[in-house]
């Protein structure tokens, strides 16, 4: 690792490391694998290793991209049955590095991507490691949210009815083409709105390489990451997205190969049923949360597309994404249609 990655002033980081990093030494850095929105960087004085994130290169969606919230709720989790990074500092000062940015620990362990990835690992492992997702996921979601300084960290009331208003808006603020199976899905959303299921903290972005996996046993969920969507709002919710990220639809939206739809995962059934168990929740609903899931992430895919027209994006894998967001669309409508979990 040598000079300033992409997106990241090197000298300008070390004068904070300086000033606000017992200790540290010089520090090096690498952009990291994934960052389709916040962008990630290993950092490193060869004794000790970081992650830093930043805002994306481009700003087509502000909201899903605040900090201090990611932040905010990772510190708030430090002690708690959901496994967390060790926070090191916020910076909310832009006049830094030009952005502001977040510091944690670097949490040893193996991320799981791609196919490629749970080649060398049985069934069984594979299992359990999809099936101890589930379960830290139903943990996050049983967390007394006010106890540990999160009560007003979003509005749960309410919660569902303004997802539903509120990634509509984000595909009018990101949309590149007129895709009417969208604008018929977000009608279907609106009309179908149920009461919430109850409340909790949402990660808001929970699948398998949002995780770091114990290397000796990737049964054990080392740390979960990438918070920045996090808020207070509906579990299921959570549920849903995380089910929808099994739909082989969901494949172009990450390079090669995602891990969370091979064949060798657990079906998704498999994966509600275990949560159910869990968190002893209702899931009579089920249908509506994976069409809002669908919905989410076909506006995030056609948000990355769009920063990709724009040359916006860093690094490879770009340039399937835009694929991906008429076979979501439509997969979201065909929930309303009886069909089964995928």
């Amino acid at each position: 690792m040598s000079g300033s990655p992409p997106g990241l002033d090197l000298p300008a980081l070390q004068r904070f490391f300086d000033a606000r990093v017992p200790d540290a030494g010089t520090v090096r850095a690498e952009l990291m694998h994934g960052g389709r929105s916040n962008l990630t960087y290993r950092v490193t004085d060869g004794t000790r290793a970081w992650v830093l994130r930043r805002p994306p290169l481009g700003g087509l969606t502000p909201s899903a991209h605040d900090m201090g919230r990611e932040y905010r709720v990772v510190d708030a989790l430090q002690d708690t049955a959901v496994p967390v990074a060790r926070t090191v500092a916020l910076c909310a000062d832009e006049s830094v590095i030009g952005v502001p940015f977040s510091l944690v620990a670097h949490v040893d362990g193996t991320v799981v991507r791609s196919r490629d990835d749970l080649a060398p690992y049985t069934r069984d492992e594979i299992e359990r490691c999809a099936y101890g997702l589930v379960r830290t996921l139903a943990a996050l979601h049983a967390v007394p949210y006010a106890e540990v300084g999160l009560g007003d960290f979003g509005r749960p009331e309410g919660y569902l009815g303004r997802q539903v208003r509120r990634w509509r808006d984000q595909w009018s603020r990101v949309a590149t083409r007129d895709l009417p199976d969208v604008d018929a899905l977000h009608a279907r959303l609106a009309e179908a709105v149920p009461g919430e299921s109850g409340a909790s903290i949402v990660h808001g972005d929970a699948r398998i390489d949002n995780a770091i996996l114990d290397a000796a046993d990737i049964g054990r969920i080392r740390a979960l990451v990438d918070w920045e969507m996090a808020t207070l709002g509906d579990p299921l919710a959570d549920l849903g997205l995380h089910l929808v990220y099994r739909d082989p639809a969901f494949e172009p939206v990450l390079a090669a190969g995602a891990a969370s739809v091979s064949e060798r995962m657990p079906t998704a059934d498999a994966l509600a049923e275990c949560y159910a168990r869990a968190s002893g929740r209702d899931l009579g609903d089920l249908g509506f949360y994976l069409a809002l899931g669908y919905f989410k992430i076909a506006v995030i895919a056609e948000g990355i597309h769009a920063r990709h027209l724009q040359g916006l994006t860093v690094g490879q894998g770009f340039d399937t994404v835009g694929a991906a967001v008429p076979a979501l669309a439509a997969a979201g409508l065909r929930t309303f249609s009886g069909r089964k979990v995928p």
